[in-house]
């Protein structure tokens, strides 16, 4: 394979991550190149394990846990997953919908965990996805433990409507940032997904510092005003913990 096919190969797998399920189409125009070659590299990647056709969508690749594993075992992420699964489990089997657990990646929040809900109808995001930070209670929620330089370099930048309640004013973004910094939770009402709802939690590392956050997802027909503050608290208990875990400094609150 020549270099140029190599560096197509990994702009299809990157494309594949940032947009998974992601279609031919949508993925030649993301990487600028014919969709035959699209399909020649996503062929190379099945072969070796990286994507596969979607199980809902066959006409759609995702990423496999092949590649989300692969990419862990080079980050702080795998330091971050070991502390937080006993602690997401007992939330998730505590509020019976989804959790999910993110870290930062490149002014997103990466998806390196998911606790399933038993409920047909629920909040569902591949390991892997890449979600913007503006548009999801994860991103927010790191957004109010991070440093306030992070905070104006994020907001400078472009801020993508996913759906119509996604907020991208950053004067409304700011007040958003410090009423969850308050709260001590995140509340995205239907901003990445029409009809899900969630609520995020902050994780602070060594130091205090943002490390990544925590999630619990469902639809907005069940996770109602009501439920907000419950999850909020039960979430913020379980954050706690696992930043204890990843050696949080005290003066932070934990």
């Amino acid at each position: 394979m020549s270099t140029q096919s190599v560096v197509t190969a990994i702009r299809v797998l990157e494309a594949v991550s940032d947009n998974q399920p992601a279609g031919l189409s949508e993925l030649s125009r993301e990487v600028d190149v014919p969709k035959a070659t699209v399909l020649r590299m996503l062929r190379t990647l099945a072969e070796l394990g990286w994507v596969a056709q979607s199980e809902v969508q066959s006409s759609k690749w995702v990423l496999t846990n092949h590649a989300f594993a692969v990419a862990s075992r080079g980050s702080s992420g795998s330091v971050i997953r070991d502390a937080a699964m006993g602690p997401l489990n007992a939330l998730q089997l505590d509020t019976t919908e989804t959790v999910h657990l993110a870290v930062p990646d490149r002014g997103y929040m990466l998806i390196i965990e998911r606790l399933d809900t038993p409920h047909v109808l629920r909040a569902f995001l591949p390991l892997g996805s890449r979600l913007p930070m503006h548009a999801s209670s994860t991103g927010m929620a790191y957004l109010s433990a991070a440093d306030e330089a992070f905070v104006d370099e994020y907001l400078a930048g472009p801020l993508e409507a996913l759906t119509p309640q996604t907020v991208v004013d950053p004067a409304q973004l700011r007040t958003m940032i410090v009423g969850t910094r308050a709260r001590g939770y995140s509340i995205n009402e239907q901003g990445l997904s029409t009809g899900i709802t969630s609520i995020g939690v902050p994780l602070l590392g060594p130091g205090g510092v943002a490390a990544g956050s925590i999630s619990i997802s469902g639809p907005s027909s069940r996770i109602v005003p009501d439920k907000y503050q419950e999850y909020g608290e039960a979430a913020a208990g379980t954050a706690r913990e696992i930043s204890r875990a990843l050696g949080a400094f005290s003066a932070k609150g934990y």
